[in-house]
């Protein structure tokens, strides 16, 4: 039987030092982005959940780890995030979730969720101000054209 394998992205408190990242991809070979603050794993486990526990078990002494998080969504489009808290963080947490009648788990979550939903929503009340701004200045057609066409240049998409 054949253990999939999962991609995880390591998100670090620190750029590393070329010989700390040597070090590390002697356990498990990592790939690094172009500062050293985030790399890629990939760790054989029957879940997600396995997976990030034993990348965590294996590499939290010598690197610097913030988060860890599964680098494709699952089937139900939820990402996976380990995340170490420390035993006093663990305990407030736990009170609160208990307080709120979750598990701590889904109490993350649900706050989660909670952040990313005002901060789309406050990012939508933010550009429908700057676009009544834009629009005492100009025409709605002009400035759909505009957007237009910034956003193709801003794609890549060769201009004629």
């Amino acid at each position: 039987m054949t253990v999939p394998l999962h991609a995880l992205e390591i998100t670090l408190t620190r750029p590393l030092a070329p010989a700390e990242l040597r070090h590390a991809a002697r356990v498990m070979p990592l790939a690094a982005n172009h500062d050293t603050t985030r790399l890629m794993a990939l760790v054989p486990a029957k879940t997600s959940g396995r997976s990030a526990h034993r990348l965590r078990r294996l590499l939290d002494a010598q690197l610097p780890i913030d988060v860890i998080i599964t680098h494709y969504p699952d089937a139900s489009g939820q990402v996976l995030l380990n995340v170490a808290l420390s035993p006093a963080t663990r305990t407030i947490l736990k009170t609160a979730a208990d307080r709120a009648g979750h598990s701590p788990e889904r109490f993350v979550q649900l706050a989660l969720h909670r952040a990313l939903a005002q901060h789309a929503s406050d990012e939508a009340d933010r550009l429908g101000q700057e676009v009544r701004h834009l629009l005492t200045h100009t025409t709605a057609s002009h400035l759909l054209s505009a957007v237009g066409h910034a956003l193709t240049q801003a794609s890549g998409v060769p201009q004629p």
